[in-house]
């Protein structure tokens, strides 16, 4: 089962990743225009005798940069599509980091908690970790600055900070009396869009991409070349929450696994003719099974390659129908460091299928938190190199459906509550860390002490709603303690090695395996009719 705490979150990265753009375009100047000159100077001077009423007239003075930057502009791109947007200095700086996959600071991830910031966990090897910050600390200060009532984003930005600057960061600590005081020195914090890839059984590799920036395709060499894939007999690539992120990466990826000359995807809009982008290098003849898990939330970059995989025949798709958006974002740096997302065209599968779902006449909140994911347009059919029908306008429906059990309201008030988090952070405070090794299992024990915890905390449940999630809590106990005692890495794959749907994932990689033998036979068969090419 995938990490509970994170799907609190996956609507909100759904909402700000899937716009990321896949193209950096030169600027304003060369987008061509869509209407005419006097139509648009019609539209500005319009635009500016109401913007001077409302200066001049509103109750309260009026903050220009918030009216136009936060205000019209926002509101003229929500009336184009669900992903065109205005990124402000802050999220622009953010867009950039997450596309460049580093910055600098002390690496944690921290999240809000009752007007506080708790962090969830440092990174492996950073200085955070280093120094010894761990999960469930609460952070007091930076630099002796109050974070009381400071949103988790403000005091995030007070970690980072350039590269060898000292930052002093105090928590409290359950089972410390006084405040704990880190003298930390920032560096370059590595956001890896690529897990580190591992065994899940002789022969069978795990591969898990989060997004695509501009390292993931030499991340994900670098994963295949450690584990030797010579060895490889099949492999799960996870691309489950993956909101997307650069066009170019996308495509080198499934560059990866297709035979060289394939298409991987094609895009084309009002401006810019049809432009397909074809594997250059290919696989190289390694062609062992693959299957690829998808969810709801699998989106753009993370759709092309899904697509491509399918409509080649090359992987088996597993899961749910993904997200839907196939619009190409062309991201414009402007003036006062702000940025443009804006709509340049559409992506289509090598097949010719539309991967964007429909979005006219719904609104915003439908469009991202849908709960009909089954849609498909029945007039978009097309064909996978082998001759089997997929679908367009509607994500990439999965060869095979699994969808993961959906979380009850005892869960759901665990998750918001940091119940686990907390936990932890409670448990170490009167338990040896040194006691807990890698094959250590919640006993009856443990369990009794997270039943008085739920309590103490005021998380309401019944005994029979807590003996039916008993399996359940287990699990999520072990893994924060995971990575309390050793690390966020070593919690994650004993995660992925105990989720349900990755052991069928591998139940699966028979049928991968059949799908690309049929794919071949039928395409030798097409190719040696008589008079066909």
């Amino acid at each position: 089962m995938r990490n509970w705490r994170s799907l609190v979150f996956i609507p909100a990265v759904i909402l700000s990743c899937a716009m990321l753009g896949g193209l950096f375009g030169p600027g304003l100047s060369d987008v061509s225009a869509a209407t005419s000159e006097d139509d648009i100077k019609t539209s500005v001077k319009a635009f500016s005798k109401v913007f001077d009423l409302v200066e001049g007239n509103f109750a309260d003075k009026v903050n220009p940069d918030k009216a136009v930057y936060r205000g019209a502009i926002p509101g003229m791109l929500r009336t184009l599509d669900p992903h065109s947007s205005f990124f402000d200095p802050r999220d622009f700086q953010l867009l950039r980091e997450d596309q460049k996959g580093h910055y600098y600071g002390v690496g944690m991830t921290v999240a809000p908690r009752n007007n506080k910031t708790v962090v969830i966990a440092p990174f492996p090897g950073s200085p955070a970790y280093k120094a010894g910050i761990r999960p469930g600390d609460l952070i007091l200060s930076v630099n002796d600055k109050p974070t009381d009532n400071l949103r988790t984003d403000e005091v995030a930005d007070l970690l980072k900070g350039p590269k060898g600057t000292p930052v002093q960061v105090t928590v409290s600590r359950e089972g410390s009396q006084a405040p704990l005081s880190f003298n930390i020195i920032r560096d370059e914090i590595p956001r890896k869009s690529v897990q580190d890839a591992f065994w899940l059984k002789p022969g069978i590799a795990y591969l898990d991409i989060e997004q695509f920036n501009e390292n993931t395709s030499r991340e994900v060499e670098d994963n295949i070349k450690r584990l030797g894939e010579q060895n490889f007999k099949g492999l799960i690539l996870d691309l489950r929450e993956n909101p997307g992120g650069l066009l170019n990466e996308g495509v080198a990826v499934a560059d990866r696994f297709l035979q060289k000359g394939q298409t991987v995807v094609k895009h084309n809009g009002r401006a810019s003719a049809e432009k397909p982008y074809i594997a250059r290098h290919g696989n190289g003849g390694r062609e062992y099974p693959i299957v690829i898990l998808v969810n709801r939330y699998s989106a753009s970059a993370a759709e092309i390659v899904a697509g491509a995989l399918q409509d080649h025949d090359r992987a088996w798709i597993f899961g749910e129908n993904t997200f839907g958006k196939g619009l190409v974002q062309t991201v414009y740096p402007l003036v006062e460091n702000t940025g443009l997302a804006l709509t340049t065209a559409r992506y289509y599968t090598p097949s010719g299928r539309l991967i964007q779902r429909d979005y006219a006449n719904t609104s915003f909140f439908d469009y991202y938190y849908r709960k009909d994911i089954e849609t498909k347009n029945l007039q978009d059919v097309k064909m996978t190199d082998s001759g089997r029908t997929v679908y367009g306008g509607g994500g990439i429906s999965p060869d095979e459906k699994y969808v993961s059990p959906k979380g009850n309201k005892m869960q759901a008030n665990m998750i918001r509550g940091y119940a686990f988090l907390n936990f932890t952070a409670h448990y170490f405070g009167t338990h040896d860390r040194k006691l807990v090794t890698k094959e250590w299992i919640p006993d009856q024990g443990v369990l009794s002490e997270f039943r008085q915890f739920l309590l103490k905390e005021g998380i309401q449940f019944t005994e029979a709603e807590f003996t039916e999630n008993e399996a359940w809590i287990k699990q999520q106990v072990r893994r924060e303690v995971f990575i309390s005692v050793f690390n966020i890495e070593d919690s994650r794959k004993m995660s992925v090695e105990t989720d349900p749907m990755v052991l069928k994932a591998i139940e699966a990689l028979p049928k991968a395996k059949e799908l690309l033998e049929n794919a071949k036979k039928m395409i030798v068969q097409r190719l040696s009719r008589p008079g066909k090419d």
